[in-house]
């Protein structure tokens, strides 16, 4: 595989897409690592400040804290690495004070998530996104209990998925977008938009099949 070209346009990536909790007993290659990191690098972030830290572990002792950190799921330690992201408080603060670190240090590691997660998928890789964890603990065991500016707030297993899960179900469209305010205007009134949408569902449903296939 070509690291450094994709191979699957962006909405195709987001509907393969998929938690994977089930890895293939196989490492990762440095440069599939190399490119997750790549894809994280160039997340968007409020003023440019890139308030994240990301630490790569590959130690089995680890994972396996980290794992029993994390409400006891077991199925985090058989991922070849796990990803900790953690909020840089001192740099989401700066311009923005509580409102960067509560707000948009959040909204930025969020994005950096979702890139690491789409990357992932473009690769055939799998991850999850796991943020049920005894942040006390976690933070013990990625060596920051010092670090009173830095904190996990997502663990991200990655691996060679083993199982992929089905899709599951959606809201539709129109029981949560709202036109010019909240509540205002339905969707269905927007007749051009409700026509396009009728379309692109047909078209999703045809592409999650013919997904299923390969």
């Amino acid at each position: 595989m070509n690291f450094l070209t994709g191979n699957m346009d962006v909405i195709e990536a987001i509907l393969r897409r998929r938690s994977i909790r089930k890895f293939e007993d196989k490492k990762l290659k440095k440069e599939e690592v190399g490119e997750l990191l790549r894809a994280a690098r160039w997340t968007p972030s409020a003023g440019n400040t890139q308030p994240w830290e990301i630490i790569v572990v590959r130690d089995v002792d680890i994972k396996e804290k980290l794992a029993k950190a994390s409400l006891e799921q077991d199925w985090m330690k058989k991922a070849p690495v796990i990803l900790a992201i953690c909020l840089n408080e001192d740099l989401a603060e700066r311009n923005y004070g509580d409102r960067g670190i509560d707000l948009y240090g959040i909204q930025s590691t969020g994005a950096l998530i979702e890139n690491i997660l789409l990357r992932a998928t473009e690769m055939g890789l799998g991850a999850c996104w796991v943020g049920s964890f005894d942040e006390t603990q976690v933070r013990t065991f990625l060596s920051c209990e010092k670090e009173e500016d830095i904190r996990p707030v997502a663990l991200v297993p990655v691996g060679h998925p083993k199982k992929i899960p089905e899709t599951t179900p959606r809201r539709k469209l129109h029981t949560f977008t709202h036109v010019d305010g909240y509540g205002k205007k339905d969707l269905h009134d927007w007749k051009g938009l409700k026509k396009y949408l009728r379309k692109t569902r047909s078209e999703t449903q045809k592409l999650i099949k013919s997904l299923k296939k390969k």
